[in-house]
């Protein structure tokens, strides 16, 4: 088993954090992880995105150019990384904030309201969770057992 996934978004969002959480999570499994965080100098509100690789073996390399997977929580992210989503692979965009308008039919798409969803929970700062816990029920790629534990 071989996943990567770009969590993509802006400072404040939780991008960081979401990353952080999944190699924990795969850390739990017994997976090899490498956890690659890229963000802007700014604390709130400039860009931030991490790459996270998991695999039942080793990984030969950190860096990652065309993601098999994204999670995009902003319009500029969307507008970013969309294109560079691998053949086959899968995009999570969340409509609350993203105009989708970019087509594409060799890769699958899963459209969530993050931040609605987060605000009917109570905290709208949880839309990083939403959308990390959909993604993951999807893809299997770790349990929601361990991301919740880690």
């Amino acid at each position: 088993m071989y996943e990567n996934v770009l969590i993509a978004g802006f400072g404040g969002q939780g991008i960081i954090f979401a990353g952080k959480l999944l190699s924990y999570a795969g850390l739990t499994e017994s997976k090899e992880v490498v956890y690659f965080p890229s963000y802007g100098a700014e604390m709130r509100g400039g860009t931030a995105n991490c790459t996270v690789i998991l695999s039942t073996s080793s990984i030969a390399s950190p860096i990652v150019s065309r993601p098999q997977n994204i999670i995009m929580m902003s319009q500029p992210s969307y507008l970013k990384f969309f294109s560079r989503i691998k053949k086959g692979g899968q995009a999570l965009i969340n409509t609350s904030l993203i105009r989708d308008e970019l087509v594409r039919d060799d890769i699958e798409i899963i459209r969530i309201p993050a931040n609605e969803i987060a605000e009917k929970i109570g905290d709208s700062r949880v839309a990083n969770m939403v959308a990390l816990g959909a993604w993951v029920k999807k893809s299997k790629v770790v349990s929601l057992e361990s991301l919740v534990e880690s």
